[in-house]
């Protein structure tokens, strides 16, 4: 039994525990390219938050962390088959339900720890706060927590170097055949604006890639993603200890 992770705790082990901050992986679920499992945000969220808390608790830190929501924000891959779909109006339901029963509990802080780009929580987490002006709410993407270039030769954003990395350290009998997997070559709008990132539109997928993957996986090995995994970790943990340390009557300095 590990005690930071709610799931697998007791009643016996937590009922006079003080709780000082909840972590809510977010995921997905939906195609990577040929090669990795639909699964892969999951298995990423999972590993991470568990890896993460392992060394906050450790350090002290009174955490728990929630069981991963398998689903995310898909609807630029509506026509994708099986990618399963939440709305971000969904994502702020859950989000609110969840938070009146950490207010409930006398938990004051929950972190979203997000596994999947098409998730953007920010605005979500305006707006909760507003109706729970006592907790303190964060959000972090563990996948723009460390700079990719010192561990991968090809960058992407869906299935590629860095993901596929990671999958073959963490479930590699789930990875299929490098050299079936499609290149994630990734096709650009034609609007000067969008390709140079200061304005924003979604991306039509099946549009943008033929194999759902952005992104090169081809130079990926089990050593490079151990390597990243266990950088990534720390660093979420280092984030997760000074949470639950923050004062929040004193936040600045």
């Amino acid at each position: 039994m590990r005690p930071y992770i709610l799931a697998e705790t007791n009643w016996k082990a937590l009922k006079d525990e003080r709780i000082e901050l909840a972590v809510l992986p977010w995921a997905a679920t939906e195609a990577h390219n040929y090669h990795l499992p639909y699964g892969t945000d999951c298995y990423e969220a999972d590993a991470i938050a568990a890896a993460a808390g392992e060394i906050a608790w450790k350090a002290g830190a009174k955490i728990t962390i929630l069981p991963t929501i398998p689903f995310g924000v898909n609807t630029g891959q509506s026509d994708i088959y099986l990618d399963m779909n939440l709305n971000p109006s969904t994502q702020m339901a859950i989000i609110r339900d969840l938070a009146t029963v950490l207010q409930r509990q006398g938990i004051p802080k929950l972190l979203i720890l997000n596994s999947h780009g098409g998730n953007d929580f920010k605005s979500i987490l305006r707006e909760i706060g507003l109706a729970f002006p006592d907790m303190f709410f964060s959000t972090c993407n563990w996948f723009q927590a460390m700079d990719k270039t010192a561990y991968f030769e090809h960058m992407g954003d869906h299935a590629d170097e860095m993901e596929t990395s990671l999958i073959l350290h963490l479930q590699p009998h789930l990875v299929g055949p490098l050299e079936e997997a499609g290149d994630g070559a990734e096709k650009k709008s034609r609007i000067n604006a969008l390709r140079e990132g200061w304005a924003w539109a979604e991306r039509k997928w099946s549009m943008v890639t033929e194999d759902t993957g952005i992104g090169n996986p081809k130079a990926s090995s089990k050593e490079k993603g151990e390597r990243f995994f266990t950088d990534v970790t720390q660093k979420v943990a280092e984030f997760m200890i000074d949470l639950e340390k923050l004062d929040l009557a004193d936040r600045y300095e």
